[in-house]
């Protein structure tokens, strides 16, 4: 299995490359690499929805995800409309597994991509949880993590902390994320 990069790596905070060859080893070799890191994460953590390739090192604009009826994959994805509407959220990320950070998303999103034989997909108005997991995942092909994003000062806290006062964190946002597994 691919480690998982952690906060401070600075591979985190490099902008990934377009997939140009859907057809290339290295692409299925980066496909297989980023679907086996988001199943052996989520056996592990018992949770994660979603993890972006610069995760496991590799600088290429690819996604794996599994909302719960298994995993897929996006590449080179676009958001190309933003909904009007933001909410926050407590997020974690997997790259910091032990921290949640309380920061703001758009409700809804609408996204342009690339399904894994490169075909042209969109996806419109993405729901909440699914809109701000793509953001969450589009801003790692960036450079930018959750981190980066947070409200305020007290607004990154450690998970143990959060779990063992979760209700009163949780009346601090909009939205809490529901797990997929």
């Amino acid at each position: 299995m691919d480690k998982i990069l952690l906060l401070g790596d600075p591979m985190l905070r490099q902008v990934s490359e377009p997939v140009l060859d859907f057809g290339s080893r290295e692409f299925r070799e980066a496909s297989r690499r980023l679907m086996s890191a988001l199943d052996s994460f989520r056996r592990e953590y018992g949770f994660g929805r979603a993890i972006s390739a610069p995760q496991i090192g590799i600088l290429m604009r690819l996604i794996a995800m599994d909302l719960g009826r298994g995993p897929f994959l996006i590449a080179n994805p676009e958001l190309i409309r933003l909904g009007e509407e933001k909410f926050t959220m407590w997020d974690d990320c997997m790259s910091f597994p032990w921290l949640m950070v309380r920061l703001e998303r758009r409700r809804s999103v609408d996204l342009r991509f690339r399904d894994e034989k490169g075909g042209t997909r969109t996806w419109l108005d993405a729901e909440r949880s699914v809109s701000e997991l793509l953001q969450h995942e589009i801003d790692h092909l960036d450079g930018i993590l959750a981190i980066d994003r947070a409200l305020d000062r007290d607004a990154i806290v450690a998970r143990e902390v959060y779990l063992e006062h979760r209700r009163a964190f949780d009346r601090m946002v909009d939205y809490s994320i529901t797990p997929t597994i």
